[in-house]
């Protein structure tokens, strides 16, 4: 607000009635200043009264509409069907359980719905971000997990490619085994933001994930410290023996919103971080 418009706190100091401000008045005559002192007034006027009542009423309802907006109830908001409530809340939660089970830690059996297709594309994106990935059995396994047998078959080839070469390993301050050396942690996390739909026809779907990656080195003295990084993924699901799974997906960095003003944690601290905090069942 503008301190020196219509918003009462500059402008003309001599305002009418009209403005309902208080009207400076000066003395008629050269005595005392001060004159002698306005009336006090012997009650409230109708028109402060009707003002203030106003507010209330305003305030009330204003209350009341944002409690219904939150209450989580089961009513559909303002569109043409349950799809469109979808799209403008992408973020919402339907209360539905994301999965049934586990395949190998990774979360599985989730529902053949838009939300089920976006859960398994969330716990997915956390699985093939993770610091198993740099292990070859680990790898695997989680490569069978989440992606279907043909595509499993194409990526094991060339993960093993990407993850074995020592030039790679060495550059991230592994050793030639995806270890991390003595004294350091190696911490490769995804957090996922949202995920959102972007084409769905009951056995298949496209999925966006957004999220963060914590990746680096911890520990004394390291070259590779952990840092933040921003991506969205986009895979191509297919419902294949009754769960869903990964057939392909392109990757593309950000959006990132701009670092805030947070000291860097201690790499002791970072460390017991990793360690000590575990990981969720994202859903949507």
């Amino acid at each position: 607000m503008s301190l020196s418009d219509d918003g009462g706190y500059g402008g003309d100091g001599h305002r009418g009635s009209e403005t309902g401000q208080t009207r400076t008045r000066l003395p008629d005559n050269d005595g005392d200043i001060y004159g002698s002192g306005r009336r006090p007034r012997a009650g409230m006027s109708s028109r402060n009264l009707v003002t203030i009542v106003g507010v209330i009423v305003l305030l009330l309802a204003a209350i009341a509409f944002a409690n219904r907006g939150g209450s989580g109830n089961s009513e559909t908001p303002a569109g043409d069907s349950a799809k469109d409530a979808d799209h403008t809340q992408p973020t919402a939660p339907t209360g539905a359980k994301p999965a049934t089970g586990k395949n190998g830690g990774i979360a599985a059996g989730f529902a053949k719905t838009e939300q089920g297709a976006q859960s398994a594309a969330a716990n997915y994106a956390v699985a093939l971000s993770s610091a198993d990935m740099y292990k070859s059995a680990q790898r695997d396994a989680i490569v069978d997990t989440v992606y279907t047998s043909s595509a499993a078959a194409d990526r094991k080839e060339s993960l093993r490619k990407i993850y074995t070469d020592p030039k790679f390993l060495s550059g991230i301050g592994l050793k030639s085994d995806g270890n991390a050396p003595s004294g350091m942690t190696f911490v490769s996390r995804a957090n996922p933001v949202g995920a959102k739909v972007e084409k769905y026809e009951g056995s298949t779907a496209t999925v966006a994930v957004w999220y963060s990656t914590l990746f680096g080195l911890a520990g004394q003295g390291s070259q590779n410290p952990v840092a933040e990084s921003w991506y969205t993924s986009t895979m191509q699901m297919q419902w294949v023996k009754g769960d869903w799974k990964v057939a392909g997906f392109t990757q593309k960095a950000g959006p990132a919103p701009i670092g805030g003003d947070q000291a860097a944690a201690t790499a002791k601290d970072m460390s017991q971080a990793v360690q000590g905090f575990g990981g969720f069942t994202y859903a949507r």
